[in-house]
């Protein structure tokens, strides 16, 4: 049987023990993740479709890894104009192997629920949130609503705590979430300001 299953913004078909490397998911090597957003599933004349999605449908799968792609080279030359600009990119994706494609409402197999269980008693914030109120972050330019829910969740929730990232903080962030080190930098120098 097979399924269409959604996450970052792509479409997948996925079967039973299918690998795939998909945009970055939060967990470790090891951690079970599901997604929710089935399109369809079945096998031939009995597929199901959704609208959009099948009610009670999910698909389990295993984190396998977390990495980087390859490096993509931007470059750009106005010509006569003395202007040129390259830089590279990294996008951050991830590996997973699907465990089992669920119907009904059904709930995952004692083995997959023994690895969410494990994956939320080891997964662990990066930073320690401070005390008191938090700031609102997305005064930040680059930081909406979506990454400051992704860097309250890590720990991180005042100007003053971004201003105050080392350049291994940076990394760890970067190597950990789905920003990258410049990104990082260029909130750094605003929280700066903000933090004062």
């Amino acid at each position: 049987m097979f399924a269409v299953i959604k996450t970052g913004g792509k479409q997948y078909r996925v079967a039973a023990n299918d690998v795939l490397i998909i945009e970055k998911l939060a967990g470790e090597a090891g951690d079970t993740v599901e997604f929710g957003e089935v399109l369809a599933f079945g096998e031939g004349d009995a597929a199901t479709f959704g609208a959009p999605f099948v009610d009670g449908a999910t698909v389990t799968a295993e984190v396998i890894k977390q990495g980087r792609a390859k490096t993509v080279i931007a470059f750009k030359k106005r010509r006569r104009q003395n202007s040129r600009r390259k830089h590279g990119h990294r996008q951050h994706e991830t590996t997973v192997r699907i465990m089992e494609i669920l119907t009904g409402g059904a709930r995952p197999s004692a083995r997959v629920a023994a690895n969410q269980q494990d994956g939320v008693a080891t997964a662990m914030p990066l930073f320690t949130a401070p005390v008191g109120e938090p700031d609102d972050i997305t005064a930040i330019k680059g930081i909406g609503k979506v990454a400051a829910g992704q860097l309250n969740a890590q720990g991180i929730s005042t100007f003053a705590q971004i201003a105050a990232l080392t350049d291994a903080d940076i990394e760890r962030i970067d190597a950990s979430m789905p920003f990258s080190s410049e990104q990082i930098r260029d909130w750094r120098e605003q929280a700066e300001a903000l933090a004062k």
